[in-house]
């Protein structure tokens, strides 16, 4: 009887669809059943080979051998992940194997994974697609019920390739030259580059930003025991000035009069809830509300996505629903109908759930539709407290669009004094809506209630002030606003810019201080040194644009090839004939462990290091480390420096301890009890008397265990 074999991205979700199609005979790598055969890969299993297979010469860096242009890119199996590659290649080649299903990870990265293990393997069977977006049961049997045919994805894996293929192009030979020709490890591509400049960009914009004072006026009247306060505003309704005495001079031509109300406005408001969370949005609020970096986010995404199947797909760059989603909407709220959530979920299922074109539109989902729970119930326990965290940001905006409106009546006031227009506004909440979800959500309005008002009246003014403040210079860019920043400038895309901004910071050409990122001086050199055209994003972008056609059947993936090989040319003739020259400014005293050359001081991403400057060298070093462990004295964060039985903790307000004294204190602290346990345990007293010679007590403890 011939089978079927079907391949998955990882291990994980390989065992569940075998569980699902029933295979239990499970063997090393892969797993067999009556009709199929499952069996994975490690990520990638293939790769494309590196400079020094085209040639003896390409093992030592040499600026004049380049670029490196091979007529056709090579594949090679990863040395590493070899074994699980010759398991899979056996499988496939196997002779009762008729038909292979790939079931990688549905999006581009996830085709090239199978596919180069397919050629490398070099087998010609038919191809089937399995296409999902959540790795539920459920998700996984409707999806071998739909399967799609391998050639239908064709396009996309071309694109795929044109991806790899122009990142080696482009990064091997740009990488060598600027290396080689300034003896220092300097990376760049055709995303990073741009990243890089976009940073520098911010910083200077900030320190040529010169701050202007601004003026405005309020004024506070009284009608009976209620005060309400008004905002100065001139005809073009501004409500400040930078023009401080044309203010004086009004404040004097109204003081000591009442202020008329000369008109009332009464409207119904409404506010609609956020869009539904795609990656990038996600990984934004995550690093805004929790400080979580990108990579972490998606880290915590996937464990939810494959280990407890309670979210969907997290590499998507769409925030709406196809319509096919919508008749499983109710199983989705029936499925997170726990804790905080019961009071808006049993609402919802009161009555049928609606979809509207502003979180359901077909046309807006490409690859994969929005972040949403998946039909499988949750247990909150099984949940780590950051995975418990990202889950509550997907659940709330998930719940928040199916719910209606938030609505409110808003009153805008008029009044003038001696001619001088001021404004006031009160907003009174009619109903909730959404906002029931988001009950802490910070809003820009305010919802106090104003005194009833008539036009015509007149209220005696209580107090009259100049208000003052200064124009503020744009933020430095964190990672939210940098994945903003890198979206909004086309560069990478939802799977690969978490990976980006950790290489930059592993490559020492940014860092951070506190949430903020800054640029090195590695950095700011790097730019100085790569050609100006590799620095701006719209190069970067119109190239995702070609990859894009390329993936839609619009364009053949050698013509752009042929386009990255040009490039490619140009890019390394510029960096030859440069004069240009990169000085290490942060040279040490201390000498390597292994090479004798001096180290560089650098900050990594969790503290100082010390690297060798030697690029062939490249010993590290850690030499301090900031830590989650908090300072006795003033509760900030602690730095650990030194090494052996020299490590000691160090504080920003001067407080300073040794390691072994900080774990002495630690233990002798856990033998305390603090005010939560004390707590918890005359919590478990009082449940203790209350069923004290209870004779069912015994048993509702077994039946809830």
């Amino acid at each position: 009887m011939k089978k079927i074999l079907v391949l998955a991205e990882k291990p994980s979700v390989g065992r569940d669809i075998a569980r699902v199609l029933g295979c239990k005979n499970e063997k090393n790598g892969y797993i067999e059943g009556p009709k199929y055969i499952v069996t994975w890969a490690l990520g990638h299993l293939v790769t494309l080979a590196d400079p020094e297979s085209y040639g003896e010469k390409y093992k030592s860096w040499n600026i004049d051998d380049l670029p490196i242009l091979p007529k056709y890119l090579k594949t090679v199996v990863i040395k590493k992940s070899s074994k699980q590659f010759n398991t899979v290649k056996a499988q496939i080649n196997r002779d009762d194997v008729s038909d292979i299903v790939i079931a990688t990870d549905a999006g581009r990265e996830g085709e090239l994974v199978a596919r180069w293990i397919i050629e490398k393997a070099q087998v010609k069977k038919p191809l089937k697609r399995l296409w999902i977006s959540s790795s539920t049961d459920k998700a996984i049997k409707e999806g071998f019920a739909k399967l799609k045919e391998g050639k239908e994805y064709d396009n996309l894996y071309h694109s795929a390739i044109a991806r790899a293929e122009a990142d080696w192009i482009v990064g091997i030979n740009a990488t060598r030259a600027l290396t080689t020709k300034h003896n220092a490890q300097l990376s760049c591509g055709r995303v990073q580059t741009p990243t890089i400049a976009m940073i520098l960009k911010r910083e200077k914009e900030i320190m040529e930003f010169k701050p202007k004072n601004y003026y405005g006026i309020s004024l506070v009247a009284s009608k009976g025991n209620s005060e309400l306060k008004f905002t100065w505003q001139d005809k073009n309704n501004a409500t400040s000035s930078f023009n401080e005495e044309k203010i004086d001079n009004t404040i004097n031509k109204i003081k000591n009069n009442d202020i008329k109300i000369v008109k009332v406005n009464k409207s119904h408001k409404k506010k609609y809830s956020p869009a539904l969370y795609d990656l990038t949005e996600l990984q934004r609020d995550a690093n805004k509300i929790f400080g979580y970096s990108a990579k972490e986010t998606l880290s915590i995404m996937q464990k939810l996505y494959e280990h407890h199947k309670i979210l969907t797909y997290p590499r998507t760059d769409s925030r709406y629903l196809t319509d096919d989603i919508v008749e499983t909407l109710a199983d989705r709220v029936r499925a997170v109908n726990v804790s905080d959530y019961s009071r808006v979920c049993t609402k919802l299922l009161k009555s049928k759930i609606n979809s509207n074109k502003s979180f359901v539109d077909n046309s807006k989902v490409s690859d994969h539709h929005a972040i949403i729970p998946t039909e499988e119930k949750v247990f909150l326990g099984d949940l780590s407290d950051k995975e418990r965290k990202i889950y509550d940001l997907v659940v709330k905006r998930f719940l928040a669009v199916l719910c209606p409106p938030f609505e409110y009546e808003q009153t805008s006031i008029s009044g003038e004094v001696c001619g001088v227009d001021f404004s006031a506004k009160g907003n009174k909440i009619i109903s909730l809506g959404w906002r029931e979800t988001y009950k802490d959500s910070d809003d820009e309005e305010s919802y106090d209630s104003i005194p009833t008002l008539k036009e015509g009246e007149v209220l005696n003014v209580v107090k009259l002030s100049k208000t003052t403040g200064k124009t503020n210079p744009p933020g430095y860019l964190n990672e939210g606003t940098l994945l903003t920043a890198m979206e909004k400038n086309g560069l990478g895309t939802v799977a690969t810019r978490a990976d980006i901004i950790e290489k930059l910071f592993n490559s020492f050409l940014i860092e951070k201080k506190g949430k903020d990122i800054y640029i090195t001086s590695k950095g700011k050199q790097l730019l100085e040194l790569v050609p100006s055209e590799l620095k701006t994003p719209e190069l970067t972008s119109s190239w995702e644009a070609k990859l894009l056609d390329i993936s839609k059947g619009k364009l053949n993936k050698n013509n752009f090839i042929n386009d990255m090989k040009n490039y490619s040319k140009d890019v390394v003739k510029e960096i030859k004939n440069s004069d240009s020259k990169f000085k290490h400014d942060n040279l040490t005293k201390n000498r390597c462990p292994e090479c004798g050359k001096f180290m560089l001081e650098v900050n990594g991403k969790k503290g100082k290091m010390l690297v060798c400057e030697d690029r062939e060298c490249n010993t590290r070093k850690t030499v301090s480390q900031v830590t989650n462990s908090r300072c006795p004295v003033c509760h900030k964060k602690l730095e650990l420096r030194g090494e052996g039985e020299g490590k000691t903790f160090v504080c920003s307000c001067g407080h300073r301890e040794k390691l072994s004294s900080f774990n002495k204190r630690k233990a002798e602290e856990k033998n305390k009890a603090s005010k939560k346990d004390i707590n918890k345990f005359l919590k478990n007293q009082n449940k203790t008397e209350e069923v004290f010679n209870n004779p069912f007590a015994e048993a509702l403890a077994k039946l809830k265990k």
